[in-house]
């Protein structure tokens, strides 16, 4: 069994790629707002909410976690790199990747990745991340939709 592996799904959304990048790359603060079962609270602890490298605090109803943040304005890409949290407990490293394709008018293809190392191997794969991601993504489009 390996250690290092790389699980991703993709979900159609009903948001413009653009907006949906924005809300991971600059206004990280709304996506509580938009997905309170899931996500309890977000804070920065070092940057802001724009700046590549700065460093947020999610917690979560998986637990919680501080990631450093990675842009890719051209591409519309947010990597996610875990720092601590529980996740680090069961893994080494977490890389949790966000890509907003533009797909039709006023609708994207988010694809989430996440690359990790598990500190053993009896850990789960982190399908349980995933699914916590497409609802995630669904609640950022039904917030979306309600204006």
């Amino acid at each position: 069994m390996a250690l290092q592996g790389k699980v991703e799904t993709e979900v159609e959304i009903k948001v413009p790629a653009d907006k949906f990048y924005n809300i991971w790359s600059k206004q990280a603060h709304h996506v509580s707002t938009a997905s309170p079962n899931n996500i309890q609270a977000v804070h920065v602890h070092e940057g802001d909410w724009e700046t590549e490298g700065s460093i947020k605090v999610w917690k979560y109803n998986l637990g919680f976690i501080k990631e450093k943040v990675f842009l890719n304005d051209e591409d519309k890409t947010v990597t996610l790199i875990g720092l601590e949290g529980d996740v680090m407990q069961e893994f080494k490293t977490w890389k949790v990747v966000i890509h907003a394709n533009p797909k039709g008018e006023g609708s994207s293809l988010v694809k989430v990745s996440i690359e990790y190392e598990k500190i053993k191997e009896e850990i789960p794969t982190p399908n349980n991340y995933l699914n916590f991601s497409v609802n995630l993504m669904k609640d950022i489009e039904a917030h979306h939709l309600k204006g």
